[in-house]
């Protein structure tokens, strides 16, 4: 007998359902900003030596893609958690230094000691959910998503900053942005297409999770996003035990502990290395793993994809780990997402 669905039937998962919305808001709300533009024209005349992208917990994991976006643009791209940056690596503050720091509350206790380290030395650009925020009040330039108020884990709020990700890094790199508007009204209908049949996903991870002990989720580029925040919110939000890393990383040891009892959640990834992301697919099957692929083709219904431009797929990947935590959340017999020892906003270091 399946669990009864009614016990995840909670705010988190009103929140889940209102992701398509929050989107929507969060493409309706950019505008052309010229602080934004001169930091631009800084970054294109040299002015920046280094650009540092930082944030905490699904706020950094956020910030691969656009790492890579600037990368591929021969930009000095140096992804760092805030906690390390602030007290290890703080001489990177500096006129030459571009920061784009991501919050979704703002006023976390490593963003509030990263404005104080700052003092203004480097340019910060801030994503955030929240406009009164210290980040967005004292940065340079603050592109503030639309997600609302949130319950509990970041869902609606990490796909928002993903989307001012994208817009921030097409501004930076001197897309045209009306196009980039077209492109991203892409995000929300694929959003809500998968979202629409939630339950029949989570009866039918129901039975592929079960008497799993042990979960992975690996992935290379891009995907990393989803790998880490997919770990960290089935950790939060199901109290399950979950473990993120690239594909590349689980060959070197995490493969030794494969058994029926261990699923591995594989993220195909764009073409550039999905073909060794098949490759790892068929020799955790051939071990006796059970893992399955998340990709637009996938054969398992709860991790297939809508077909979307490559720069959307960041936004979708997380929405099969959403799924998974429901399903976790009501083995359990708990509501998701409901914290009790943790709280929505960190305000200690």
């Amino acid at each position: 007998m399946h669990p009864d669905l009614a016990v995840i039937a909670g705010e988190y998962l009103r929140d889940l359902l209102g992701q398509s919305q929050a989107l929507e808001r969060t493409l309706n709300s950019f505008e052309r900003s010229a602080a934004l533009e001169r930091i631009a024209a800084g970054l294109h005349k040299g002015k920046f030596q280094r650009i540092v992208l930082t944030g905490m917990g699904s706020s950094f994991h956020a910030l691969h893609p656009l790492s890579l976006q600037l990368i591929d643009r021969r930009h000095t791209a140096i992804l760092a958690e805030t906690s390390e940056l602030v007290h290890y690596k703080n001489r990177f503050f500096g006129p030459g230094t571009l920061v784009i720091a991501v919050s979704q509350s703002g006023r976390s206790a490593e963003m509030v000691r990263l404005l104080k380290v700052n003092r203004g030395r480097s340019s910060v650009i801030a994503i955030t959910n929240t406009p009164e925020s210290p980040l967005a009040l004292q940065a340079d330039v603050a592109i503030v998503t639309q997600a609302g108020n949130e319950f509990s884990v970041s869902c609606k709020t990490y796909l928002a900053a993903l989307m001012a990700l994208v817009w921030l890094g097409d501004a930076l790199i001197g897309r045209d942005l009306r196009r980039t508007r077209r492109d991203l009204k892409k995000a929300a209908p694929a959003v809500k297409l998968y979202m629409a049949d939630w339950e029949s996903k989570v009866r039918s991870l129901l039975e592929k999770l079960k008497d799993i002990r042990h979960l992975f989720l690996v992935g290379r580029g891009a995907s990393l996003a989803a790998v880490g925040t997919g770990a960290l919110i089935v950790k939060e939000a199901a109290r399950f035990p979950a473990e993120g890393m690239s594909s590349a990383a689980f060959r070197h040891g995490p493969f030794e502990t494969l058994s029926d009892k261990t699923f591995v959640l594989v993220f195909s990834g764009d073409r550039k290395t999905r073909d060794l992301n098949l490759r790892l697919l068929r020799d955790i099957q051939k071990r006796g793993g059970k893992a399955e692929l998340v990709s637009e083709d996938a054969l398992f219904p709860a991790f297939r994809l809508p077909a979307t431009p490559a720069w959307i797929r960041p936004i979708l990947e997380i929405l099969p780990v959403q799924m998974i935590t429901l399903a976790l959340a009501a083995q359990a017999g708990r509501e998701p997402g409901r914290f009790e020892v943790v709280v929505k906003v960190t305000t200690t270091e």
